[in-house]
Parts: structure tokens; C-alpha cells; sequence
């Protein structure tokens, strides 16, 4: 398990190293808008969750919910509003 840890650990900083400056900055750039978007989709689970108990919808907070909301944004929503109201 170390082997593979290391080995993909190399590939990264491989990877890294063939970069230019440009682009380390333009991919940490869209790093950190992802993460600000998986930050915020936590947290509209959260308050979802919250409100829709109110009114019996659950909404489930956990890593899948948070990446559909984060990736898929509005249609995420809907789906998982569907999800919560048909299953």
C-alpha cells in the first residue's frame, strides 16, 4: 500500500515539474474553486437539511451529495430534490 502512495505521490510531482509556471497557477486556481464550491454545497446541504426537515424532505449530507451539488450545481439540486422527494 506504501508502494502505491509513493508511486502516485512521484507521478503528482512528475507531473509538477513538465508544468510551467502558467499553468501550476492556472490549475491551483481551478483547485481552489472547486473546493469553494464543495465548501458551499456542504453547507446548502446543510441548510436543507435542516429546512427540509420542516417539512419531511431529507436530504442526505455525505461526500456523493455534496460532489453532485458541487459539480452539477442547479441540475444537481434537482436531482437531488428529486431524489429526496421519490425515494
Amino acid at each position: 500500500m506504501k508502494i502505491i502512495g509513493i508511486t502516485i505521490i512521484g507521478m503528482i510531482l512528475i507531473l509538477l515539474l513538465m508544468m510551467d509556471k502558467k499553468q501550476i497557477k492556472k490549475l491551483s486556481e481551478r483547485l481552489s474553486i472547486f473546493w469553494f464550491r464543495l465548501a458551499f454545497a456542504f453547507l446548502a446541504l446543510f441548510i436543507l437539511n435542516i429546512v427540509g426537515g420542516f417539512i419531511g424532505i431529507y436530504f442526505p449530507v455525505n461526500i456523493a451529495s455534496g460532489l453532485l451539488l458541487a459539480i452539477l450545481g442547479i441540475p444537481g439540486f434537482a436531482a437531488l430534490f428529486t431524489f429526496a422527494l421519490f425515494l
